[in-house]
């Protein structure tokens, strides 16, 4: 699986402090490794987000993403 950040992503990760960087470099590493990992809480979207999928960073921040064949997209 290969992961592409938006520039959207790239904007807010650098608006975090410093140890949520560190929290989701370490959840999406455990997300190249299985989407579907239960500490991630990953969960397809509803409503105007229908086509994205969400994982947990913490109980605040969650990563949206879509898939798209081999590759996935992070969106925020």
């Amino acid at each position: 699986m290969h992961i592409i950040n938006s520039t959207k992503f790239e904007r807010t990760l650098k608006k975090l402090p410093y140890k949520m960087v560190a929290k989701v470099i370490e959840r999406t590493l455990i997300f190249e490794k299985d989407p579907f990992h239960p500490l991630l809480k990953t969960h397809k979207l509803h409503g105007k987000l229908k086509n994205q999928w969400s994982f947990s960073v913490d109980t605040i921040y969650r990563i949206l993403f879509e898939f798209d064949g081999s590759h996935v997209i992070f969106l925020e």
